[in-house]
């Protein structure tokens, strides 16, 4: 069992290398996508990636409840591969309607907690291997607004956090893949 994190900006193509490497493991595969079509734009770009998958491969949508369905979907016998933790994270920063005021101390919705530590829970109990596609934030300057200050924060420590209990780690970057933990791409 091997748990990879597949980490990288906007269109680095971390999820073209993602699934390269689910395609090549000779497994079932089970992709849990985690987007949500709030708006026009959106909605098409989740059709184009559904179009490109295999229709051979298991595709589950899931925006909030991710540790579960990980624990539903993993065995020995397949690889899961889930894109992308950034846009689960979002959905769970904003899955309730509060308004966010740009100063001042921002509280998280009930959820997230419970749903974050069910997720990073559900990832050291997996049966099979994981491939997981997020987004690296953190390179760039630090971010005008409270609300994004705070998205990119969360971004980073849940990256910390599953780079810890995964065995392997891999930035992408034009394409091309750098392994940071585990050995060679």
């Amino acid at each position: 069992m091997t748990r990879t994190l597949i980490l990288g900006g906007a269109r680095s193509g971390k999820s073209a290398y993602a699934e390269r490497l689910a395609s090549a493991s000779g497994r079932e595969v089970v992709y849990i996508a985690t987007a949500r079509p709030g708006d026009g734009e959106m909605a098409l770009r989740i059709a184009h990636h559904r179009q490109q998958r295999p229709a051979v491969w298991t595709t589950v949508e899931e925006p909030l409840a991710l540790g579960d369905t990980l624990l539903q979907w993993s065995t020995p016998e397949r690889l899961v591969l889930v894109d992308c933790l950034t846009l689960w994270l979002s959905n769970l920063l904003f899955s309730d309607t509060q308004d966010f005021p740009e100063v001042g101390r921002i509280t998280p919705p009930a959820c997230f907690p419970v749903e974050r530590e069910s997720f990073l829970q559900a990832l050291q109990a997996v049966r099979g291997d994981v491939v997981l596609v997020s987004n690296e934030v953190g390179m760039g300057v630090v971010p005008f607004g409270a609300v994004t200050r705070w998205f990119a924060d969360e971004a980073g420590r849940l990256n910390q956090a599953v780079a810890a209990r995964c065995e392997r780690a891999v930035l992408v970057a034009a394409g091309l893949p750098l392994a940071l933990k585990g050995g060679p791409c």
